[in-house]
């Protein structure tokens, strides 16, 4: 027969044992171990607990009892040695190491504005000098104003100039270019005159290489009024151009063809990174195109709210990043929107 003052003895030496074990703990490894030995699954007070069944009746509340005080005092003690351990880290660690106080201090990393925003920025500005507004409009965009009222209708091959993204939605996509906004602010202030720009991220889907996304920002520019013509938009552009980049720099008006603009031009500014010899950014031309420009098309005015026999205008659409190539001489696109911190950092 099992007697209970055997067992309580047991649970003695069991306490004993392990209060002698641990005050030879030094280091949060070996503390570690003696958790596992004696208060673990298989540490001898817990296979107490697990045979208890075996047991006499009569014993088991004191047994239990007994086996339960032992484990609480091996708890308690194992907190304070624990506590004792850390702090006899702490302080080696204190006296071991030594800091060079010589040694130059380091500058805290801190946040900044994106390169392509401090870009927009002074764009705004120096619209805004001219007598231009900023004006907002929506990134995802019906096929009506992104197309068919910019005089590009349903399966006009002209469509094929823009790759575009689709969305579940019959009728509604992610809008290819800023000019839809020329709609929207027409339609809103017409029939009294429009200078604005218009800003916002555009989306294709293109073959991404060192100048071209699938994603990025453009400005709008549009002006509508009485007796506006093509050299009142090229004086504007020109003029923002030299503002821009704070030189006298070379630019070039190329025809093109845009649905929504009779006539149309592209304008081209000298390569900065390569000073017009040729280079991977502007495919080795010495030129780089920052913009689509031209005459409001009668259509569209017409679309906008006005009478095209009495008003007229220009618009332009311009590549932010493009210009920001221009002006840091940075020689691929896709760096704006890598989040590399390492070229983020730089401005």
């Amino acid at each position: 027969m099992v007697e209970k003052t055997n067992i309580l003895e047991e649970l003695e030496r069991i306490k004993m044992d392990a209060l002698s074990a641990l005050a030879q703990v030094q280091d949060e490894e070996a503390l570690q171990t003696w958790r596992r030995a004696y208060l673990g699954k298989s540490a001898p007070v817990m296979q107490v607990f697990s045979n208890i069944g075996e047991v006499p009746k009569e014993l088991r509340r004191d047994v239990g009892q007994g086996a339960n005080q032992v484990k609480q005092v091996l708890e308690s003690a194992l907190e304070e040695r624990a506590a004792y351990v850390r702090e006899a880290a702490l302080q080696h660690k204190l006296t071991s190491e030594k800091i060079d106080v010589t040694l130059p201090g380091r500058k805290p990393i801190s946040g900044g504005l994106h390169p392509q925003t401090k870009v927009l920025r002074r764009i705004f500005q120096i619209f805004a000098e001219m007598g231009f507004q900023v004006y907002r409009s929506r990134e995802v965009e019906s096929d009506e104003y992104n197309f068919e009222l910019l005089n590009i209708p349903a399966y006009h091959p002209a469509r094929d100039m823009w790759d575009t993204f689709h969305i579940n939605q019959p009728g509604v996509v992610l809008r290819t270019h800023t000019s839809p906004g020329q709609i929207h602010v027409m339609r809103e202030l017409a029939p009294n005159p429009v200078r604005a720009i218009l800003p916002g991220m555009c989306y294709r889907y293109e073959q991404i290489s060192a100048r071209s996304e699938i994603q990025f920002n453009q400005v709008e520019v549009v002006a509508v009024g009485k007796n506006i013509t093509f050299g009142d938009m090229k004086g504007t552009l020109n003029g923002f151009v030299r503002r821009l980049f704070n030189r006298d720099v070379h630019t070039r008006l190329r025809p093109s063809y845009f649905p929504f603009t009779e006539p149309s031009a592209e304008m081209d500014v000298e390569c900065f990174v390569c000073g017009g010899k040729g280079c991977s950014v502007c495919k080795g031309s010495g030129w780089l195109e920052i913009l689509g420009c031209g005459m409001v098309h009668p259509t569209v005015l017409k679309n906008g709210g006005y009478d095209p026999e009495v008003y007229s205008g220009f618009a332009a659409g311009m590549g932010p990043e493009r210009i920001s190539m221009l002006l840091h001489r940075i020689e691929d696109i896709r760096y704006f929107w890598g989040n590399d911190v390492r070229f983020r950092s730089q401005f």
